[in-house]
């Protein structure tokens, strides 16, 4: 694989010296100072006994900077780096605060390589459901941590940009702001987000959108994990704006995101019209899937 050539050459022999008969679906590589090395698959954990030493993680760290740690100053103080292919290292360590803000992360303790694979065609079963004939409707993603929501973001927004045998392909302006979707690496986009795809990185998204629907004229927007009070006003603009937007929240149930009020507030103002909530069980799959019945002005539960 080739996240292997970033690793410190003890732990790479150490990898491809145990018994794992395939690494197709390899999630992730976690390391830790003085712990052991632990892959994450699809459906296990293989814990390998080499002891993470202080070496390893400073040979890491300059493999996956270039050996200019400097240049990747701004995104360490992120908290990861973007590797070529999309894939993603997070960092701890030791905090460097300035004026609120983190600047730095010195004592690197861990790092955690996250494998991308696109999965196309993953968004297939989603389309019917945000699509009103040829509209797209303004759509929630929720689901928990790990149970594939970027993934599907990712494959919704190369759906609706290429079109498909039944959809015309339309303009959709993507704010990345923790570079996560896109994956740019050096100016490239390192996902296939479609032909008629516009992305903004490493901005707040009330800023982002903003800039996209005056310059880009997009017709929907996709942005990642909202939340925030800033959140909600920003699908209200695009809403008002006459973009439709498509986003991904943390949560468990059309009930748990109610429980937020920035969230609460664009449901009961009816803004979103279909609500998709993914199986915590089986990634990338739907649990319950709601849309908004505007004649009765309530969200109605759909048979999956």
């Amino acid at each position: 694989m080739e996240i292997f050539k970033y690793l410190s050459n003890n732990i790479k022999k150490e990898i491809l010296n145990s018994d794992i008969s395939t690494f197709s679906e390899l999630e992730e590589i976690r390391i830790r100072n003085n712990k052991p090395i632990i892959l994450k698959f699809l459906e296990k954990e293989k814990i390998i006994n080499y002891k993470i030493k202080t070496e390893d993680i400073l040979e890491t760290l300059e493999k996956v900077t270039e050996n200019s740690i400097y240049t990747y100053e701004k995104q360490i103080a992120n908290g990861f780096i973007t590797l070529p292919g999309g894939h993603r290292v997070g960092i701890t360590g030791n905090a460097i605060i300035e004026e609120g803000k983190v600047i730095n992360i010195t004592y690197i303790s861990g790092m955690n390589f996250r494998i991308a694979r696109q999965i196309k065609g993953c968004s297939n079963f989603l389309l019917s459901h945000i699509y009103n004939i040829e509209e797209i409707k303004n759509t929630l993603i929720v689901g928990i941590p790990g149970t594939g929501k970027t993934t599907i973001l990712k494959d919704l927004i190369r759906n609706i940009s290429n079109g498909t045998e039944n959809i015309s392909g339309v303009n959709v302006g993507v704010v990345d702001e923790r570079n996560e979707i896109a994956a740019m690496y050096k100016g490239i986009e390192q996902t296939d987000l479609g032909t008629r795809t516009d992305v903004i990185s490493n901005l707040p998204k009330d800023i982002g959108v903003k800039m996209l629907i005056r310059s880009m004229t997009p017709r929907v927007i996709a942005v990642d994990e909202i939340g925030g009070k800033k959140d909600s006003e920003t699908i209200n603009y695009a809403s008002k704006s006459g973009v439709k937007v498509i986003a991904t929240i943390h949560g468990d149930s059309i009930t748990d995101i109610k429980l937020n009020p920035e969230i609460n507030e664009i449901l009961n103002n009816r803004i979103i019209e279909e609500v998709i909530v993914l199986d915590k069980y089986k990634k990338s799959h739907i649990k319950e899937a709601y849309c908004l019945n505007k004649e009765k002005n309530t969200y109605e539960r759909e048979i999956i």
